[in-house]
Parts: C-alpha cells; structure tokens; sequence
C-alpha cells in the first residue's frame, strides 16, 4: 500500500486503463464507516477499477488495513471549521486526478459534490452512513436544505440501511430509483465463535474463572453512549454474586473514554472494567465476551454488530437507525429504547442469568451473518452500482477474487 501521497506522485499511467474510483471521507480512522470502506476496496476485484482515499483530514495507521496495492491514499489535511484553502485543494486534485467517479460519504463530505461536478468528473455517488449527534434524526433544516441542494449533482446514493434509504426518499425526496440499500458485510472467517476457553484478556486478575463478560466496541463519543452501558453495568452488579463474576470491556479511544473509567472509579469499580483504547485485536477480544451490547442514540448499519454476531455473540442495542434491521429481537438479542440505562441492565440480566438463552441468541445470529452479510455480497452489490453508472457490463468475478 501506498503512504499518504502528494497528488503530483498519484499513479495516473496509461498501462492500468482501469476506472479510477475517488472515495471522498473525512479522516482514515478507526470507525465502521472506514472500515467498510477498507473492506470494499479489499473485496473489489482489482483489474475493474482502481481506487485512491480523499482524506479532508488525514490517515492513521488504521490504513494498514487496506491489502489492496496501487490504492494512493491522499491527506488533505483540512483545518477545522470553515478551511477555504481546502476547497482549491480539493478541486486541485480531483482535476488531476480525473476520475470517472467520486464517491463522497456522510454529511461531512456532501459538498464535495459541487467540488466534483465542477472539476469535470461526469460520475458521482454519495454514502449515507449514519447520522451523528449534531443531527440525531435527521430533522435540522440547514442540513436538510443542503442534501436537498445536492440531489440533483448525485447520480446514485447508497443507504447502508434501509431506514436511512426511507428516509432520504421521504424527508430529503431523493427519487426511490436513485437510492440503493447496500448493508455492511463482514468477514466471517475472521470473526469466529470462540474454538475453546475464552481468551485471557485484561490486566492480570481481571478474568475470573466463570466471568461473564460484557463487552462494546466502537469510537467512545457521544452518539454511542457508551455513559448508558457503564451506568447499566452499575447496576447489574447489585445482583447477588455479581461483583465476583460480571466484567466490563470496552474497546475504542475518543473523547467520551475519560467520563465512563471516571463512572466506574467513583462506583469504586474500576477494577471490573477494562476500557485498554484503541485495539488491533477486536476479533480475539470478542472471543473473550459473552454478551454485545451497543447502546447508541444514533446508527446506520453497525459494523461492530455484524461483527459481534458473527462471532456467536448474542446482542443488546437501542431500536435506532439499522439496528432493528440487523438484530431481531427475542431470536438474536434483544432491543431497547435509547437512553435507559435501566431497560439497557434489565435486558443484560436475562443473558447473565440464562446462559441457554444467550447460546441460542449468539447462534442464530451467526447464522444470520452467514447468509446475508457475507464481504462478497457487499462488494458485489457496489460493484453492480459502479458498473451501471459507468456502462461496464463485465461479468463479475467475485466468487474467486473474494
């Protein structure tokens, strides 16, 4: 893989007459929206299209993820707020670049659009991820206003869930033949029911011998609300034999991950909990729970759900965004309201005290993961939305190139 690049390096010769494909995201980082991406391009087959990353921010070490070669990845480094300098370098570079489509992601990106239809390039896609908490149901006019604006620059837009999809048909009146719903996928090779004992995880002493752990994955800001499930774990461990056998992991760094280990270390807990950031080896850490809890306020299709049930893991989360799409409830897990911490513990109780029940849970939704959220289904069906917008009408070999 490439390091970050300077638009004047970017491989642009003639031998490779592949499509060039510019995804437009607002920093490389650890995120589902990211690592989406960095699956699609790794499950694209490499000889239909080429790629290269539009960073406005920048790229950690999370693009390490990316196995695909040739994929330039390019920091722009935007300032925050309002950076016009930014603008000019954008369209500097997608000049160069002369891409045959942009695809831009999220709200952060959208205007990037005009950016695009100005610098010349004739195809361009938009993602709807999610929505964060600066616009938690989609409601604010101004950004409203500014889909609505776009619309008509944007060939096709891509929902990762059916209720994001409904709703830029009904609120933004995108037309229902320029909206596709394309979930998440997820590698289920690599993310596998536990072989054997759990693996020992934490700092020394953390694991007990018939611990019950309960986990989250996921950036720790505030749309996730990650302050719900420590406060829910609060009050679990009121139950009897609790403080000798619940555990709490949560895994992710961000600007909320102080306020949860100050909850824990006031509640004179901290000990029951591990919150070690930023990890490399989630899928070994969810082999190390037994029960997925996500208790956002907001989502669109959650990479760490697909995850978590494809290791076997039975699943708790709030009823938003995709959630219900992917986690039926009372066969896979369970659902809640947003912001209770006490329905949050109440549902967490009964995996606790029923491990039959968790079992079960975990196994359908592997099962589930296994049928429809397969990485090759995924590239696939974006595969079919490059192909129609650029004319392409190759067979695709996703079979043997996945």
């Amino acid at each position: 893989m490439a390091p970050d690049t300077d638009t004047a390096t970017y491989r642009t010769t003639a031998a490779n007459a592949a499509p060039l494909i510019v995804h437009v995201i607002h920093q490389l980082d650890v995120g589902g929206l990211e690592n989406g991406l960095l699956n699609l391009i790794n499950h694209l087959p490499p000889q239909r299209y080429r790629h290269a990353i539009v960073c406005l921010k920048n790229a950690t070490a999370f693009r390490q993820r990316l196995i695909i070669p040739g994929v330039d990845i390019i920091s722009l480094d935007k300032r925050e707020g309002k950076d016009w300098r930014h603008y000019l370098h954008l369209y500097r570079v997608l000049k160069q670049l002369q891409p045959a489509i942009v695809h831009t992601r999220n709200l952060g990106c959208l205007e990037v659009q005009l950016l695009a239809c100005m610098a010349g390039v004739r195809l361009r896609v938009h993602g709807e991820h999610g929505r964060d908490m600066s616009d938690l149901h989609g409601t604010r006019r101004k950004y409203r206003l500014l889909r609505k604006c776009m619309l008509p620059l944007v060939q096709h837009i891509i929902a990762v869930s059916a209720d994001l999809r409904q709703w830029l048909v009904d609120a933004i009146g995108a037309a229902p033949t320029q909206v596709s719903h394309i979930g998440n996928g997820v590698d289920s090779m690599q993310f596998h029911p536990r072989l054997g004992p759990p693996a020992v995880v934490g700092p020394p002493g953390f694991l007990c011998d018939d611990a019950f752990v309960i986990g989250s994955v996921g950036r720790m800001v505030a749309v996730k609300d990650h302050a719900s499930l420590v406060q829910a774990f609060l009050l679990l461990l009121a139950q009897p034999r609790a403080r000798a056998r619940l555990r709490l992991i949560l895994v992710g760094d961000g600007p909320c991950r102080q306020a949860c280990l100050s909850l824990l270390q006031q509640a004179g807990v901290a000990h029951l909990a591990w919150l070690p950031g930023t990890r490399d080896d989630v899928a070994q850490l969810l082999r190390a729970m037994d029960l997925f809890v996500l208790p956002s306020l907001a989502e669109g299709s959650s990479n760490t759900i697909l995850e978590a049930m494809a290791t076997g893991l039975p699943i708790v989360a709030t009823q938003v965004g995709g959630n219900a799409e992917l986690v039926q409830s009372g066969w896979s897990g369970t659902l809640v309201p947003p912001g209770s911490p006490e329905m949050l513990a109440d549902a967490m109780l009964d995996y606790y005290r029923m491990p039959e029940l968790a079992y079960c849970h975990g196994a359908r939704g592997r099962r589930q993961v296994l049928a429809e959220h397969s990485l090759p289904a995924m590239a696939g069906a974006y595969l079919a939305v490059y192909d129609r917008l650029t004319g392409a009408c190759q067979p695709s070999p996703l079979s043997t190139s996945a």
